[in-house]
């Protein structure tokens, strides 16, 4: 069994979705981030960085004690290698799976995310930062579009692999980008045919009821006006409690 800390974001559901793929059985257990909930100390013993999803796999591999896994990135990985799926064994494709899931990591969901932030959250409206990282997921969608291209099916040729469970879900929001999904032909083909797979649907479904449709003023300043505390062991004194 796999204890799933989850709330239905893009990378929620990066987990959701490989989860329903393996067939792994998990227990779902929600995070409001809206409320503070990735602060409590038990959430931070599983992840130090306050953030979700994280996993607490109570049957790993070695039959030992529950390992807990933090970073969605992370949980991918360890669950393609627990149950020796959607990462290839041949060294090269295992090796441009896993570039593709560290572009996602480090520039579409980053990028993406600062994207959605300026244009939908912000109090007021920032032209430069809304251009700079708007004009930034547009040329990341461009990459994506031009890889596909070459490759056809899947991110990394014609095995579905964590590499396309990682980036799905941010170019499922691509209306709230306000990208045009039309304007990347390969982009679309690849999102709409990933869309009917039922382990995907599935994965989106999760927790759907669990999300606001609007941000009160509180869960604002809780997502968007964290900083570190006073020093760094003021921070682990207060993940301690």
């Amino acid at each position: 069994m796999v204890d799933l800390y989850y709330w239905p974001t893009p990378n929620g559901w990066k987990i959701s979705i490989m989860l329903e793929e393996c067939a792994l059985p998990y227990q779902l257990i929600p995070v409001n981030i809206g409320k503070g909930e990735q602060f409590s100390p038990e959430f931070l013993a599983i992840s130090p960085n306050n953030r979700m999803p994280a996993i607490v796999d109570q049957a790993p591999r070695d039959g030992d004690a529950p390992v807990t896994v933090f970073e969605s990135g992370a949980i991918l990985m360890y669950l393609a290698e627990k149950t020796g799926r959607l990462l290839p064994n041949d060294l090269r494709k295992r090796c441009e799976t896993l570039q593709w899931l560290m572009w996602q990591m480090g520039g579409l969901g980053p990028m993406a995310g600062q994207n959605a932030h300026f244009r939908l959250y912000a109090p007021e409206a920032m032209p430069y930062a809304i251009q700079r990282y708007g004009n930034e997921v547009d040329r990341l969608y461009g990459v994506l579009d031009a890889q596909l291209a070459r490759t056809g099916a899947y991110v990394v040729g014609s095995s579905y692999s964590i590499a396309d469970i990682a980036i799905f879900p941010w170019i499922r929001i691509h209306k709230a980008q306000q990208v045009e999904l039309q304007r990347f032909p390969h982009v679309q083909r690849w999102h709409d045919a990933l869309l009917e797979r039922p382990a995907v649907r599935k994965g989106l479904a999760l927790g759907k009821e669990l999300r606001a449709s609007t941000l009160t003023p509180e869960a604002r300043s809780i997502l968007f006006h964290q900083a570190a505390p006073a020093g760094s062991a003021a921070f682990l004194a207060r993940s301690a409690r």
